[in-house]
């Protein structure tokens, strides 16, 4: 599903904009979606299944591209950060069970599929450009309120989605404090 999704979200194509080597896309709104949906292991998983069906030349990314090829150009790093997103993203949703909500589904998105695919993908970039970070930055900055956007969408998806399938992520684990009975031989709940 989550491989299907980002594949999907690339069929719009890509726009080349603000002088950058790196396109829009809306892929990374499936990046962020998988993460939300799928959590950590099922959504790192389904990346690294789309990022191999890319390496063995489907044309699946933004414009059609796929191959080897696309793993050594200036979007390296930000492809290679997508798996890495969505497990940062499940991670951070999977903690704040029961429920999906607003502030951490939020914040899951902007620090793993927006701080962390721009740490990894800005360099990455700027060595595959050979252009200053600094500048690299500059350049990269002018994606940000639509990556904001993305994460605001997904997020919205997201919540939607749960409310509908609550135990989508699985049922939460909950503790329970015990105490030894002696009476009984055994532990029993406390409280």
């Amino acid at each position: 599903m989550g491989a299907g999704l980002v594949a999907a979200l690339g069929l719009p194509g890509a726009i080349a904009a603000f002088g950058n080597s790196v396109p829009i896309t809306l892929q990374t709104l499936g990046v962020m979606l998988t993460g939300s949906l799928l959590g950590a292991r099922k959504g790192t998983l389904a990346l690294l299944l789309f990022l191999a069906l890319v390496a063995a030349g489907l044309p699946l990314l933004a414009g059609g591209r796929g191959g080897l090829g696309v793993f050594a150009g200036p979007s390296a790093g930000y492809l290679v950060a997508w798996p890495l997103a969505a497990l940062v993203i499940g991670w951070v949703v999977e903690r704040g069970r029961p429920g999906y909500r607003w502030p951490r589904g939020l914040s899951a998105n902007l620090i793993g599929g927006v701080g962390l695919v721009y740490a990894i993908g800005i360099p990455v970039q700027a060595w595959r450009t050979d252009v200053p970070l600094p500048e690299t930055s500059l350049l990269a900055a002018a994606f940000v309120p639509g990556d904001v956007v993305k994460a605001v969408l997904a997020t919205a998806v997201a919540v939607g989605v749960h409310r509908a399938m609550p135990d989508l992520l699985g049922p939460a684990t909950l503790t329970v404090e015990t105490e030894h009975d002696p009476r009984l031989g055994h532990d029993t709940p406390s409280g």
